[in-house]
C-alpha cells in the first residue's frame, strides 16, 4: 500500500511541477488558452450597444463614396465635413487619419503638373487668391475641437510632434512600461499645428491577431504620446493635462517592485490601467445606431441630436479603404470603430480588468483543485471522482463568468481546469496501472487455482484480498488417492503423468466450479478450502457437494481407464479415493519465507481436516465430515460413525459419512439405511458387541457394492471387541493414534 502512495504521490508531484512551472512562464498555448475563455465569455455576454452613449461613428462608406466620388477625397470636403460636424455641435472630431502628406488633389497641385505654356500661366494667375486644401482644412480643424492620427512605427522618417497636453507623472517613470517605438509618422506641420489633439492609432493585437488591449500611452521619439481615442476624450472635456500614476506613488502599495502604470487620469475621469497603460474595452456587435454616413452630414440629413455633445471619430468603412481588424467579437471590424468602443466602454464604466492580485488567486485554486482531486481518486471510485472534476470545473467557469459579466472582472478559470484535468489524468492513470497490475497478481496468483467467478469478483475488487494474513471460518478439503502405489506400479514417466492428469483434472474442477480455492497438490493428494480470499455464500455445502462430485468424477474415471485396461489387454486396476471435510477458523494469507511464499492456510482445523481424510482409510469409506460440517448441512444425507480422537488431538470429534444428496436424504431407502445403522451404533456404544456385528453383517448384506467395505470393516472391528477384554470403564470413543 504505502509503495503504491510513493509512486502515486511521486507521479502527481512531477504532474504538478510540470503545471506549475507554466504559471510564471506564460507560455503562448497558456495565454492562447486564457485568450480563448475570455473571449468565449465576451461572446456569451458582449457589451450592450446603449443608442445614447456619446459616441458615435462618422463613417466613409459605400453610400458616401457614391456621393462624392472616391476615396481619398480633397481636403476641402474633409474641411467642409470638420465645418458641420463643429457646427452640429461635436464635442470632439477625431479623425482615424493620418495626413502626413500634402492633398495632390489640390488645385496647386493641379497647375504644378501642366506643361509650360500660357494654359498655366493663366491658371496660376486666377488660383493665386485660392488657398491650398491643406490651409483650408486646417483652419476648418483650428475652429473646431479636432485630433488628428499619428502613428507610432518602428523605423522610418519621423517628425517630433509637438504636445497638446501636458504629462504628469506620480511614481515610477513609466516610460518604461510603454510601448517603445523609433519613430512617429505625424500629420503634416500645418495640420499638426491647428489641431486640438494629436493621437497615434497603434494597437497591441496578440498572438493570433485579434485586438482585446488597447495601448492608451505609448512611447515614441518626441516622448509619451496618448491614443487617438485618450487624446479625443481630453478635447472633449477641454483638459490640458495628463495625470499617470504608476508604481510607488503615493497610495501604491508596491514595496519598491516597479510593477507598472496604475491609472491615468484625464479631465474628470480616471481610468484603472494595466502595468502597460492598456486598458481592456469590453465588445458590442457592431450597431447601425453608432454609425452616421459621412454622405448624411455633408447633405444635411443627419439629425443634430445624433453629433451634438458627443464625440464624432471620423474614419473608412468602405470595403477597401478602411483598417479592419479582428475583435473578440468579430473577425472583421473597422478600426475606427474599435476607437469608438474603447470610449464607449470606458465611459459606460464597462472596461474589462484583470486585477493584480488575480494570478496568485488562480494558483491558490489551481493548487487546491489539483490536492483535491489528487485525494478525491484515493478514496472514491474513478467515476465519481470523474463527476467531481467536472463538477468543479463546471464551478470554476460559472464563477469566473459571473465575475465578467457583473463586475468586469478577468479570471482565468483555463489553468485551474487544466490541472484539475492533469490532476486526474495522471492519478486516474497511475492507479489503473495499478488496478491492472493487481488483476495481472490476482490472475497470477489464484487463476488456476480458485474458481473463475471467484477470480473475476477478485479481478473487480482486489482490495477485498487481504494479504499478509486474517483469520476466517473455512470450510477445508483433503483428499488422497488409496494404493497410489500399486496404481502406478509399471508406470513409465510419460503414463504416469497422464495418469496424474486425467485423475487430478476433474477433481480440480468439481472444487473449481462450487467455487473453491485449491490450495496446493501434494503428489495425488489435493487441499483445497472454501470461505477465502472472497466471501463463499453456504461454503460448507459447496465443499460437501464438490465431494459428492468428484466421488462421481472418480466412477468416470475408472470406467474410462477399465476401457483403455481392456483395449490394451492389461489388468485394470481401479483407483479409490478418501475425502476428509472439516470446518473451522484458519488463518490465511501470504506465507511462506521473503524469497517465495504462496496464498494458504494453516491452523487446527486444517490438520483434523487431513486427520478425517485418513480415517477413510481405516474406516473404508471414501467421505468423512466432521460433525460442525455434517450441523451445517443437516440435508444431505450422513451416516455417524460416532466420535474419534485422531493423532495430535486429546479431544474427540463427531465423524459422518457422507452417503448423498439432499434428494437422497429424503429417500425411503436411505431412511430404512440410517435406521438399521444407528441401530447398529446403538448395540456398540452399549457394549454389545456380538449385535453390533451381526447388525453390521446384515447391512453389508444389503447395501451397495460400494458400501460392504465399510460394513464389513465394522463387523471385523465389532467381531474383535467381542473376543477382547475390555476395562470397566470402556469408552465407544473411536482412538487412532496414526499408526
Amino acid at each position: 500500500m504505502w509503495g503504491r502512495r510513493r509512486v502515486y504521490s511521486a507521479a502527481l508531484a512531477v504532474a504538478a511541477s510540470a503545471i506549475f512551472s507554466l504559471g510564471p512562464l506564460q507560455p503562448r498555448l497558456l495565454d492562447d488558452l486564457r485568450n480563448f475563455v475570455f473571449d468565449s465569455f465576451q461572446r456569451l455576454a458582449p457589451r450592450h450597444y446603449d443608442r445614447e452613449t456619446p459616441v458615435r461613428v462618422v463613417a466613409i462608406d459605400e453610400e458616401s463614396l457614391a456621393a462624392f466620388g472616391q476615396w481619398p477625397w480633397p481636403r476641402t470636403r474633409l474641411a467642409e465635413l470638420t465645418d458641420k460636424l463643429a457646427a452640429a455641435g461635436a464635442a470632439s472630431i477625431a479623425f482615424d487619419f493620418i495626413f502626413a502628406e500634402p492633398d495632390r488633389l489640390s488645385l496647386e497641385f493641379f497647375v504644378q503638373a501642366l506643361p509650360d505654356g500660357p494654359a498655366k500661366r493663366e491658371l496660376s494667375r486666377s488660383s493665386a487668391n485660392v488657398p491650398p486644401n491643406d490651409h483650408v482644412f486646417a483652419a476648418s480643424i483650428a475652429a473646431a475641437p479636432a485630433t488628428l492620427g499619428m502613428t507610432l512605427t518602428a523605423a522610418g522618417p519621423s517628425r517630433v510632434s509637438p504636445q497638446k497636453a501636458g504629462v504628469a507623472m506620480a511614481g515610477d517613470d513609466v516610460a518604461g512600461f510603454l510601448p517603445s517605438f523609433a519613430a512617429i509618422a505625424t500629420p503634416l506641420d500645418a495640420l499638426a499645428d491647428a489641431a486640438h489633439g494629436l493621437g497615434v492609432t497603434n494597437w497591441t493585437p496578440d498572438r493570433d491577431q485579434i485586438v482585446r488591449r488597447i495601448p492608451l500611452l505609448g512611447s515614441g521619439p518626441s516622448g509619451v504620446v496618448p491614443s487617438l481615442a485618450l487624446e479625443a476624450l481630453r478635447v472633449a472635456q477641454g483638459a490640458t493635462t495628463y495625470v499617470v500614476r504608476s508604481s510607488n506613488a503615493s497610495g501604491q502599495a508596491a514595496f519598491g517592485r516597479h510593477t507598472g502604470v496604475n491609472a491615468i487620469k484625464v479631465g474628470a475621469i480616471e481610468i484603472a490601467t494595466g502595468a502597460n497603460a492598456d486598458i481592456r474595452p469590453r465588445y458590442s456587435y457592431s450597431a447601425p445606431e453608432r454609425i452616421v454616413s459621412a454622405a448624411a452630414i455633408l447633405q444635411d440629413r443627419a439629425p443634430r441630436d445624433e453629433i451634438d455633445g458627443r464625440i464624432v471619430f471620423v474614419g473608412a468603412e468602405a470595403v477597401g479603404i478602411g483598417d479592419v481588424r479582428a475583435t473578440p467579437l468579430e473577425p472583421a471590424s473597422a478600426g475606427v470603430e474599435i476607437h469608438a468602443q474603447i470610449l464607449e466602454s470606458l465611459l459606460a464604466g464597462q472596461l474589462l480588468a484583470r486585477p493584480d492580485w488575480a494570478s496568485g488567486l488562480e494558483i491558490v485554486v489551481t493548487f487546491a483543485s489539483f490536492v483535491g482531486v489528487s485525494l478525491l481518486l484515493l478514496v472514491a471510485s474513478p467515476i465519481v471522482s470523474a463527476m467531481t472534476a467536472l463538477g468543479t470545473t463546471a464551478i470554476l467557469f460559472g464563477l469566473a463568468f459571473l465575475a465578467f459579466d457583473q463586475l468586469g472582472l478577468l479570471f482565468d478559470p483555463a489553468f485551474p481546469s487544466l490541472a484539475i484535468a492533469v490532476a486526474y489524468g495522471v492519478g486516474a492513470l497511475t492507479l489503473w496501472r495499478f488496478e491492472q497490475a493487481a488483476k495481472r497478481h490476482v490472475h497470477a496468483a489464484f487463476g488456476k487455482f480458485v474458481a473463475p467467478a471467484v477470480v473475476d469478483r477478485l479481478v473487480e475488487r482486489p482490495e477485498r484480498l487481504v494479504l499478509g494474513g486474517e483469520t476466517r471460518k473455512l470450510t477445508v478439503l483433503f483428499s488422497d488417492l488409496r494404493d497410489f502405489s500399486a496404481l502406478s506400479e509399471g508406470l513409465s514417466a510419460q503414463e504416469l503423468t497422464n495418469f496424474m492428469n486425467d485423475y487430478l483434472t476433474p477433481m480440480t474442477d468439481a472444487i473449481l466450479e462450487s467455487e473453491g480455492t485449491v490450495d496446493k497438490y501434494i503428489g495425488d493428494a489435493i487441499m483445497a478450502f472454501w470461505n477465502a480470499p472472497l466471501d463463499v455464500p453456504a461454503h460448507p455445502r459447496k465443499a460437501a457437494l464438490a465431494a459428492l462430485q468428484m466421488r462421481g468424477a472418480l466412477v468416470r474415471f475408472n470406467e474410462t481407464r477399465a476401457a483403455r485396461a481392456a483395449g490394451a489387454g492389461r489388468v485394470h486396476k481401479p483407483a479409490a479415493m478418501g475425502v476428509g471435510i472439516n470446518l473451522g477458523l484458519c488463518s490465511v494469507g501470504n506465507m511462506g519465507s521473503v524469497r517465495r511464499f504462496d496464498y494458504s492456510i494453516l491452523g487446527d482445523a486444517v490438520n483434523l481436516a487431513s486427520r478425517l481424510e485418513g480415517l477413510c482409510k481405516s474406516f473404508r469409506a471414501d467421505i468423512i465430515a466432521s460433525g460442525a460440517v455434517r450441523t451445517a448441512v443437516a440435508d444431505l444425507a450422513w451416516l455417524e460413525l460416532g466420535a474419534a480422537i485422531v493423532a495430535g488431538r486429546s479431544s474427540p470429534t463427531a465423524i459422518f459419512v457422507l452417503v448423498g444428496d439432499e434428494a437422497f436424504a429424503r429417500s425411503v431407502e436411505f431412511g430404512d439405511w440410517r435406521r438399521a445403522h444407528d441401530a447398529m451404533l446403538h448395540y456398540y456404544a452399549a457394549g454389545e458387541f456380538s449385535q453390533a456385528a451381526t447388525a453390521a453383517a446384515s447391512l453389508c448384506a444389503r447395501v451397495s457394492p460400494q458400501w460392504r467395505d465399510l460394513y464389513a470393516g465394522l463387523q471385523g472391528r465389532f467381531a474383535a471387541l467381542t473376543q477382547a477384554r475390555l476395562e470397566a470403564d470402556w469408552s465407544p470413543i473411536w482412538v487412532f493414534d496414526g499408526k
